[in-house]
C-alpha cells in the first residue's frame, strides 16, 4: 500500500477493475432491414471471487414500421447499474443472478420528436447444467436455462401504462470448450406488454 496525494492508495484495487463492451445488430422479419442496433459499454468491479458490480451506458436505435408501412425511428440512451452474483451448485451446475436498474432517455420520431425519461428494473437468472455430472465442469456438453423479467419503475405511463414491461425466456444446448469459453444454440421467447394489449 502506498500513500499518494495525502490518501492511501491500494494498487490491488486496480486489479479488480475491468471493462466490457456488447454490440448487437438485429434484423427485421425476412431480413428486410436492420431493426435494432445496441451498443453497451461498461466499467466493472470484481470482488469476493463471484460478485461483479458494473456501471454502464447503452445506446439503442430501434427502426420499425407503422401501420401504414412508413418507417419509424426510436432512439434510446440508457445509464445502468447492475450487480451480478455467480454461484455453484455442486460440481455440475452454475447459477447466475443479475439485478439491473436502467435510467432510460427515450425518443420517438413518430410522435413529433416526443422524448421522455423512465426507469426500469430487470432481474435475470441463468442456470448452466453440465451433462457430465462426474466432472468439475471445465469441458463438455451442457443445457442452459434462463429468464429475465423487466419491470417499469418510473414513468410507466409513457412506456406502456403498466408495471410489467416484458419477459425473455431462453433454453439452449451447448458445449463448454474450456473453463472460460463455450458455444451454445438456443431458443429465445420474448413477450412484450404493449400499451394496447
Amino acid at each position: 500500500m502506498s500513500r499518494a496525494g495525502g490518501h492511501y492508495f491500494n494498487p490491488a484495487f486496480l486489479r479488480t477493475l475491468g471493462a466490457s463492451f456488447d454490440a448487437q445488430f438485429r434484423s427485421a422479419d425476412q431480413y428486410d432491414y436492420l431493426r435494432n442496433i445496441l451498443l453497451r459499454p461498461s466499467v466493472n468491479y470484481y470482488f469476493a471471487n463471484n460478485k461483479i458490480a458494473a456501471l454502464g451506458y447503452a445506446y439503442a436505435a430501434n427502426n420499425g414500421r407503422n401501420a401504414d408501412g412508413a418507417p419509424t425511428f426510436r432512439p434510446e440512451s440508457r445509464i445502468w447499474e447492475q450487480f451480478i452474483v455467480n454461484q455453484k451448485l455442486g460440481k455440475a451446475t452454475i447459477l447466475q443472478h443479475r439485478l439491473r436498474l436502467e435510467q432510460r432517455f427515450v425518443g420517438n420520431t413518430t410522435l413529433r420528436n416526443d422524448q421522455y425519461f423512465a426507469q426500469r428494473f430487470r432481474y435475470f437468472a441463468r442456470a448452466v447444467i453440465s451433462l457430465r455430472h462426474d466432472t468439475l465442469f471445465t469441458q463438455g456438453p451442457f443445457i442452459s436455462l434462463q429468464n429475465e423479467v423487466f419491470i417499469n419503475a418510473r414513468n410507466k405511463s409513457k412506456v406502456n401504462g403498466r408495471i410489467f414491461d416484458q419477459n425473455r425466456a431462453y433454453v439452449a444446448i451447448g458445449y463448454r470448450l474450456s473453463k472460460k469459453m463455450g458455444i451454445e444454440k438456443g431458443y429465445l421467447n420474448q413477450y412484450i406488454r404493449h400499451r394496447d394489449s
